[in-house]
């Protein structure tokens, strides 16, 4: 079966289709990874998107649930240039065509991904819509201008409900604006007690999970359009520790008075060179955003850049001058991508320590006692566990 590309700017591809089958409009991207085609269809960050590979040979090695990011993909169209339909893997459980098929996603293969990306880099990323039908093109160009793109993606991918991955350690509270899976297994292979929430979840709600430090994950689209989360992190600051990460980093810089602006194209991959100001050194890092941080914007305010692009210079981390805060643009949980900045996560349990040896917490119960006093919520616990009824 044939499927069509057709760009908001005119520019038609033509190839074939695997997948489902349809029409799907979303925001046309690339990523320059050469393996984890099953992690970037899984991250929830590429919600309302559709996905080209830079690298030529995608779906050779199969789809197996283990290596999935998040329970279901988000992608609006995948493109690539070749696509295998026997995977040759033994961990293989099916192949890319049938998960596709799955969840009612549109693939396109035998276009020239390498021109597509040119493009993309000239003229920034573009609207886009992916059919299998014999629409005319003019039909389509007018369905296209008729189709705005989504706004309301981090509600689309956050948990609606509040759960935990207990654990022995510190209490971490992962606010879930469309967390990779892998920002939790880096947690839980350390020990800590996580409980994760929605991304609508107020500091008072916070608060009163007696958090011993609070992480804000990666997740879809303009930062601008959460701004109760922008405003909930503001609240906290100086409260817990804070590390941010993708989207919780540029929600991190707005809630500390900076600002934020869309990129040409963005940065998707697992082949990014950062620099640590610190030291000098460069990472490789892994990536998903098309927002960043304006640079001009931090002035005036207590961030302080701790890291950049090598490639644009574009801002890649931030640290709060006065209270234990800081924040990466790209992943350290790297699913798929290098495990150079891994060191983060025990930068970040580091930095809940310091903070707790410098400012002795109340004992676990004081502190549930506390936040049932203060709050709406009734709270009760035991054998270590913390239980919620309202009242």
């Amino acid at each position: 079966m044939q499927a069509r590309l057709l760009l908001e700017d005119g520019t038609l591809f033509t190839g074939k289709a695997f997948g489902s089958t349809g029409d799907s409009v979303g925001e046309v991207v690339f990523n320059t990874g050469i393996t984890g085609y099953q992690e970037v269809l899984s991250d929830p960050s590429y919600c309302g998107q559709i996905v080209t590979m830079t690298y030529p040979l995608i779906g050779n090695y199969g789809i197996t649930r283990d290596d999935f990011e998040s329970i279901r993909p988000f992608i609006h169209g995948f493109v690539v240039r070749e696509h295998e339909m026997v995977p040759s893997n033994w961990r293989a459980e099916y192949s890319l065509d049938s998960l596709l098929k799955e969840y009612g996603i549109i693939g396109i293969s035998g276009i020239d991904t390498r021109m597509l990306t040119r493009r993309i880099r000239h003229h920034g990323v573009m609207k886009g819509i992916l059919t299998t039908s014999e629409k005319r093109v003019e039909e389509l160009l007018e369905q296209l201008k008729a189709s705005p793109l989504m706004t309301d993606q981090v509600s689309r991918v956050s948990t609606k409900s509040v759960f935990s991955a207990p654990g022995t350690k510190e209490r971490v509270v992962l606010v879930d604006f469309g967390s990779k899976s892998g920002i939790l297994r880096d947690l839980t292979k350390r020990g800590c007690d996580v409980v994760v929430v929605p991304q609508d979840t107020t500091a008072d709600q916070i608060r009163r999970l007696a958090p011993d430090g609070i992480l804000l994950s990666n997740g879809p689209g303009d930062p601008k359009d959460v701004p109760h989360a922008a405003k909930m992190i503001a609240e906290l600051l100086g409260e817990f520790p804070i590390f941010g990460i993708c989207l919780g980093h540029q929600l991190f810089a707005l809630a500390a008075g900076a600002d934020t602006e869309k990129l040409k194209f963005g940065h998707r991959g697992g082949n990014h060179p950062v620099k640590d100001l610190a030291t000098g050194r460069c990472y490789i890092t892994s990536q998903n955003h098309g927002y960043t941080v304006k640079e001009d914007s931090i002035a005036g305010t207590d961030l302080e850049v701790t890291h950049i692009n090598n490639n644009d210079k574009t801002i890649e981390g931030l640290r709060h001058k006065k209270y234990p805060a800081f924040s990466v643009q790209y992943h350290p949980e790297a699913a798929p991508g290098p495990f150079d900045s891994s060191y983060l996560f025990d930068d970040f349990l580091q930095l809940i320590r310091d903070h707790k040896s410098n400012n002795p917490q109340l004992p676990r119960q004081a502190q549930i006692a506390a936040a049932y006093q203060a709050g709406s919520t009734a709270v009760s616990a035991s054998k270590g566990e913390l239980h919620y009824a309202e009242k």
